[in-house]
């Protein structure tokens, strides 16, 4: 299986849970990538989509597992929101938004990613199995964007409880409820 694990705004591929679960789901004999994105110098779609294609040269099918945290959880929506042979075995949306957060810093440099005339049924059709995960106070992006989202994508978000934005402000160095889910979703050994 390959997995993507795509970090959002102002974020790395060193930082939150990320360096993380690319050692489990390696240790596990998953190809495993963290693609550095542009943020925030050239933040947009089309620099996010370049930079993916350059670290993740192969096309996205069953064999693919997408994880997004905050913007990159809403640019997967920009990925899947185009017709492709097959679709990815699943999503995994973390604290992510659709709208704007009323931070205008944020804001602006998100711009691109919300602004897109979303096809919510080729979306659905190509996201395979889709988990929503969201912190139940998350001081960034309200629960309401996380039940919005799922609602759209015709799943119930997983709360979970003081989980901030599930980042490492919030204590998120490792994050062993989204390695199981994977996991269950890959058919693998399931941590005990």
């Amino acid at each position: 299986m390959k997995i993507v694990i795509l970090h959002g705004t102002f974020g790395s591929p060193e930082g939150n849970w990320f360096p993380w679960l690319k050692a489990e789901l390696e240790k596990l004999g998953h190809e495993t990538y963290v693609p550095k994105m542009p943020t925030p110098e050239g933040q947009s779609v089309d620099s996010w989509r370049k930079a993916l294609q350059e670290q993740c040269p192969w096309a996205f099918g069953r064999e693919t597992i997408l994880v997004g945290h905050s913007a990159g959880a809403l640019y997967m929506l920009n990925i899947l929101n185009r017709e492709r042979p097959e679709p990815v075995r699943a999503s995994i949306f973390v604290s992510c938004f659709l709208y704007e957060l009323e931070n205008p810093e944020y804001d602006e440099l998100n711009y691109t990613f919300m602004h897109q005339d979303f096809d919510w049924g080729l979306i659905r059709e190509y996201a395979g199995e889709v988990v929503v995960f969201h912190g139940d106070n998350d001081p960034y992006v309200p629960v309401a964007q996380a039940e919005k989202l799922a609602e759209k994508l015709g799943v119930k978000p997983i709360l979970i409880k003081d989980g901030g934005h599930l980042n490492v402000g919030a204590g998120y160095t490792e994050f062993p409820e989204l390695l199981e889910k994977i996991e269950k979703i890959i058919g693998g050994h399931k941590s005990e």
